[in-house]
């Protein structure tokens, strides 16, 4: 399936609970729903974390394929991507052990690519995993030595994309030296530029200047350009495609 994206990649969950946004989506059902406006809005690919019966974040098989194939079925042809986060298990070892599972996962239930944070202790392992699996890697790079190592150690088949993500807690303008330092580096694959919360609006922005693609949803922000409340993923991805539009100048 093409996994390009020109614009959008919506993040429709995150590590968020409803409590923090009635629209957060947590299960199959809700995540179908959230996906379909989000792709009616203008997204091209879907990024979820998908939950266990108990609400909480899961790598285990069966929770991604039933999370995946409820977005397949809601939104045909759209690629669907899914978290790796090390946060969600008890240590390397076991997240190993999970992603290799996903091997068994028939078509309709197994994402098409996943993210690696190479911030994360084992990444160069969970990348080959996914490989062998039949899942393509994209490179979470959060600092100029995260791009670095992108550029020395791409996983086989390299890297699907370079997602930059400047945390709230950095000035937007953080984006600069690493993007500088991936182009320097020849990393591979198109970068993704995003960030979140506070940062989240002014680097869609940027990416619309840039021509690079960005991503938006409830994992990144819960509120509007001028902290304007939002129904949820659907208006974030009309109003990040009106802000990139308007910074491309397209």
């Amino acid at each position: 399936m093409a996994v390009r994206i020109r614009r959008i990649k919506a993040c429709l969950n995150g590590r968020r609970e409803p409590a923090e946004h009635p629209a957060v989506p947590v299960t199959p059902a809700q995540l179908g729903r959230a996906a379909r406006d989000a792709v009616a809005a203008g997204a091209e690919a879907l990024h979820i974390h998908p939950r266990g019966g108990d609400g909480l974040e899961s790598l285990r098989a069966d929770d991604v394929g039933a999370a995946v194939a409820a977005l397949r079925a809601a939104c045909p042809g759209v690629p669907v991507g899914v978290t790796t986060g090390l946060w969600a298990v008890a240590d390397v070892a076991e997240r190993q052990g999970l992603i290799a599972g996903w091997a068994v996962l028939d078509r309709r239930q197994r994402p098409d690519f996943a993210s690696v944070n190479l911030s994360e202790d084992g990444w160069q392992e969970l990348a080959r995993a996914l490989a062998a699996a039949g899942v393509a890697a994209e490179a979470g790079v959060w600092s100029v030595d995260d791009a670095d190592q992108a550029a020395r150690q791409p996983p086989p088949g390299g890297w699907l994309r370079i997602l930059v993500e400047i945390p709230p807690d950095q000035a937007p303008d953080q984006a600069e030296p690493i993007l500088a330092r991936l182009a320097a580096g020849g990393a591979g694959g198109p970068v993704l530029l995003h960030g979140e919360d506070g940062n989240c609006w002014p680097l869609i922005a940027r990416a619309g200047r840039l021509g690079l693609p960005t991503r938006i949803g409830l994992e990144d922000v819960t509120a509007g350009p001028s902290g304007e409340p939002v129904t949820g993923n659907g208006e974030l991805v009309r109003l990040a495609g009106a802000i990139w539009d308007a910074a491309a100048g397209t």
